[in-house]
């Protein structure tokens, strides 16, 4: 859920030129935000999700590295990987945010309540 000092909006997907794009709309004031499911790495990969897959690959990296039972000489490369696995998602999340933004220029018109 994204705030902007009152106004409250929640991401819906929407398919625009074969993206999938995230677009906002405004919520009510007593409705949450959908939870996000939980993917495993292998839900997500046969939904051809690289993002998810991602996500679940880290997910499950954090929780290797909480495990106190993981062996010392494992740590290191865990630490790496989930690491540059952080690295992917946000470079895919930038470039996701900058090709939403590559929208076509519309000006403002005049606010009519009475079209409601």
């Amino acid at each position: 859920m994204f705030e902007c000092r009152t106004l409250r909006f929640v991401p819906t997907s929407t398919l625009f030129g074969g993206v999938l794009m995230a677009a906002l709309r405004a919520v009510g004031k007593d409705e949450k935000a959908p939870e996000r499911k939980l993917y495993t790495i292998l839900e997500a990969a046969e939904a051809d999700d690289l993002l998810e897959e991602l996500r679940s690959m880290r997910r499950r990296i954090a929780v290797t590295l909480d495990d106190s039972s993981t062996p010392a000489r494992d740590l290191a490369a865990l630490s790496r990987r989930q690491i540059e696995l952080g690295r992917d998602i946000a470079a895919i999340l930038a470039r996701e945010s900058q090709e939403a933004g590559r929208g076509a220029d519309v000006t403002d018109e005049a606010f009519d309540a009475e079209a409601i």
